[in-house]
């Protein structure tokens, strides 16, 4: 029998496709200002109580803009949780830099500032932390930590949007630069995209500038380079000052983004429901095969996943407990990814001595000892949050409830 697989593009219907339609029959012309691009990076900056907002192609360009703002390169080292996707590791390399990794907590399952402490050297130049599955980290003490030793923090949120901590501070407005990611699995989505946020001019100009082919004429607030045509068609206009790359946001994607950003409390609160039902069936049945990320007193978890720890001890496998709970109807469990620091083009690279830093290879745990990381790695499940109704939420939970029931607890 054929399984029913639950349909994803309910969350593009209406202003998503209007938007496209519009601007295709404009020939994607728009008047100055009123670009989709424009619009969506102010209504993102607005969200998020921020001064500029400038959006890019991906979530991982993003990055790299923000190391290169503030003024990362080679030789320096940048601190990364080594819970975390590959690609954090990759633009600290793009940059000509070194990651360095961090240790996690075991309850959080995010960057440990105890950890962050340790691994400071000379070298360092900033901190990545990354609010992993949707919850802020301890971010009062990694500013302290950053301030102290003269350190800039970049938040990287693709996984966290509209999280909060107890000071009802926004995820992504407490470092320097904030920086999401809009794949198609994020809480809003232009299938492929980024944006950045800061208070700081001279960054978002380097971000816009970074990110824009190095046209002279950027801005802080603007990246269009076409603003005064006569100018710009002049023989004698020398159009490019800086070495850059093209991470522009097409005006397509801007077009989905710009709707999707108007509904993003809606699909935050989505995924809080998911989640909630999850934790319900967790705490009823009392289990100890799950246990459920630690959420701080006060803070607010956006929950891109509902994140657990597996806890079979011996009794049940990793990969039984997915596949009981799948065929009860449950969508797939995620796993997480290998430590970036054990990914094999991270490995191997400072193995053969292709890059050096401060931290001494350890053949146990790859370049910077992270044991929690690592013991936690293998036994993290991630389940889904983007159920599109109460129907299929509960759908979920059931399953949960019947696996449960089937190991019992």
């Amino acid at each position: 029998m054929k399984k029913n697989k639950t349909k994803k593009g309910w969350r593009f219907k209406g202003e998503e496709l209007a938007n496209l339609k519009s601007l295709l029959s404009k020939d994607f012309s728009a008047k100055p200002g009123n670009s989709m691009t424009e619009k969506f990076e102010k209504l993102f900056a607005k969200t998020h109580n921020q001064k500029f907002g400038i959006s890019s192609n991906s979530g991982t360009s993003t990055l790299h803009q923000a190391l290169h703002a503030f003024g990362v390169g080679h030789g320096d080292e940048v601190i990364i949780p080594a819970l975390t996707v590959a690609m954090c590791g990759f633009v600290v390399w793009q940059c000509g830099a070194v990651p360095v990794f961090a240790d996690v907590d075991k309850n959080t399952f995010l960057i440990d500032p105890k950890d962050i402490k340790k691994k400071i050297t000379k070298k360092t130049k900033a901190i990545m932390v990354v609010h992993l599955y949707g919850l802020m980290c301890n971010m009062d003490e990694i500013m302290k930590i950053a301030k102290k030793n003269n350190l800039k923090v970049l938040e990287d949120c693709a996984q966290c949007f509209l999280g909060y901590d107890n000071k009802k501070r926004i995820s992504g407005t407490v470092g320097d630069i904030g920086s999401w990611s809009l794949e198609n699995t994020k809480h809003i989505s232009s299938n492929e995209g980024g944006i950045l946020t800061t208070n700081n001019k001279v960054y978002a100009k380097k971000l816009r500038k970074f990110g824009g082919l190095g046209f002279a004429n950027i801005t802080a607030n603007s990246g269009k380079v076409q603003i005064d045509k006569n100018k710009f068609q002049d023989p004698n206009w020398k159009r490019h000052d800086e070495f850059s790359f093209n991470y522009r946001m097409s005006e397509l994607c801007a077009a989905v983004a710009f709707a999707q950003a108007k509904k993003i409390k809606l699909f935050v609160r989505k995924r809080q429901s998911a989640a909630k039902e999850l934790l319900k069936i967790i705490k009823i049945t009392k289990t100890d095969l799950l246990i459920p990320q630690e959420v701080p007193k006060n803070f607010v978890h956006s929950y891109f996943t509902y994140p657990v720890l597996f806890n079979g001890n011996g009794k049940v496998s990793w990969k039984k407990f997915r596949k009981k709970f799948i065929s009860f109807g449950g969508d797939g469990i995620y796993a997480a990814w290998q430590t970036v620091n054990n990914e094999p083009c991270f490995y191997n690279a400072r193995k053969r001595g292709l890059y050096s830093g401060s931290m001494k290879l350890s053949s146990s745990y790859g370049w910077g000892e992270t044991p929690v990381a690592e013991k936690l790695q293998k036994n993290l499940m991630q389940f889904t949050t983007n159920q599109k109704n109460q129907i299929e939420i509960k759908k979920q939970s059931n399953a949960l409830l019947k696996t449960l029931n089937f190991y019992k607890y």
